[in-house]
């Protein structure tokens, strides 16, 4: 299988090839302060699994792992980290052109997990932004 995605001005695309080793939501501070969203989706592949069309920019976001990241629009990408997962290249599944083909298997990092976030399926939803026409 196939996995293609990009970031939102299209500078820069992927393909992952093959199963994910996992897809997992986190919650740790430093992926929120990244993102800044309060959680974010990591589908993780072999590096070699993936190949990458343009230059990602590299931000050393701790000692031993590093983000890239679209310099154009800001797009968040990939992380990496030789020391806890040597040879894995892990992708932000809301990068996917498909990212509903991938539902997460875990949530990790729930020490640092927002207080209210076990409760968000229990918030109003709307189809759209309250108060627009579809």
């Amino acid at each position: 299988m196939e996995w293609v995605g990009g970031c939102h001005c299209g500078a820069i695309r992927y393909v992952a090839s093959g199963e994910p080793q996992h897809h997992a939501i986190c919650h740790c501070d430093d992926c929120r302060r990244w993102s800044g969203a309060p959680m974010m989706g990591w589908i993780a592949f072999p590096q070699d699994a993936v190949t990458i069309d343009g230059e990602p920019a590299t931000y050393a976001s701790s000692e031993f792992g590093s983000r890239n990241f679209c310099a154009a629009c800001g797009t968040g990408l990939f992380y990496r980290n030789a020391r806890m997962l040597p040879g894995i290249i892990d992708i932000q599944s809301g990068t996917l052109d498909r990212p509903g083909d991938a539902a997460p298997q875990a949530q990790i990092m729930v020490k640092d997990r927002l207080e209210w976030a076990p409760t968000i399926a229990a918030l109003p939803a709307f189809a759209l932004y309250p108060g627009m026409d579809g």
